[in-house]
């Protein structure tokens, strides 16, 4: 079964999006493992009403905690402490989307990051991309971290406004490819992650998954 965590450079970038896109074109699985701000809505449920296809499945988060913050901190507001070693990931004949909390230096606990979670599932990433000030070193060390961990990266997908000299700078330094695109839109509505879906399974992106099938 192939794995495929979507993760960012930062927190709100819209790796949730890239996630139902990305599920939405390989009419893939969708699993969140660790939830946090459950409170405000999950993203789950985004997920599940942005897709149309009939063979994605949700599958439940391993944590839901309410607390709108890094997933150590959350659960130790609910007397938690997340195990990674617990965390397995659902069964399925379908390609598996693992979407991450936060960024990859993000704590799970006193001992373990989310960069540990992607290597514990054995997964290829997808790394979104937003443009700020301070997004060409955050982009770089996400990259430079995964290929530390000998850590397989399909490609980046930038979310939102593009920048030509931040986009420049860092495909020069990363040698990492772009896989996708999602632009500014004024709401994510199902035609519209299914526009950008139809999009992807014509990029690399779709390529290289069905290469490694």
């Amino acid at each position: 079964m192939q794995r495929m965590f979507v993760t960012g450079i930062g927190t709100g970038v819209g790796k949730t999006i890239v996630s139902a896109i990305i599920t939405e074109a390989l009419h893939a699985d969708y699993w969140k493992p660790v939830q946090t701000g459950s409170g405000e809505g999950t993203d789950s449920e985004t997920v599940r009403s942005l897709l149309t296809n009939k063979d994605s499945v949700i599958h439940p988060e391993a944590y839901s905690l309410k607390l709108p913050a890094s997933p150590h901190a959350a659960a130790a507001e609910e007397g938690i402490i997340i195990q990674m070693r617990n965390l397995k990931a659902p069964s399925t004949k379908n390609m598996l989307v693992i979407e991450g909390a936060g960024g990859l230096m993000v704590p799970l606990n006193d001992k373990e990051l989310m960069i540990d979670l992607v290597q514990h599932f054995n997964a290829v990433v997808v790394l979104v991309v937003r443009h700020y000030l301070g997004s060409i070193n955050h982009t770089l060390l996400s990259l430079q971290a995964l290929k530390q961990k000998g850590i397989k990266v399909i490609g980046i997908v930038y979310s939102g406004n593009p920048n030509e000299q931040s986009e420049k700078a860092i495909e020069s330094f990363s040698h990492c490819p772009v896989v996708g695109r999602v632009s500014e839109e004024k709401a994510f509505s199902p035609s519209v992650i299914l526009r950008y879906a139809k999009e992807f399974q014509q990029s690399m992106l779709a390529e290289v998954v069905v290469k490694k099938k």
